[in-house]
């Protein structure tokens, strides 16, 4: 279950499937991640700058590229 404290976001990418990323933000400024169809409902947290790389990061990987 997901924290009450935490007003949930879903991604603006997600279909009408399970698996859609869903995104908080704290009073302290910390972002919290989670994926809607994880049974365990874990929950990920990091700083907005760590965060705004990992995006950066995967807008520049062609789509299909396979990772290391």
């Amino acid at each position: 279950m997901l924290a009450p404290t935490h007003e949930w976001q879903k991604s603006s990418y997600c279909g009408q499937g399970d698996s859609c990323v869903r995104v908080a933000a704290d009073a302290t400024g910390t972002l919290h991640l989670t994926e809607s169809s994880d049974p365990t409902a874990a929950i990920l947290s990091t700083t907005p700058d760590t965060f705004a790389a990992l995006v950066r990061a995967t807008k520049q990987r062609p789509a299909g590229a396979e990772t290391a």
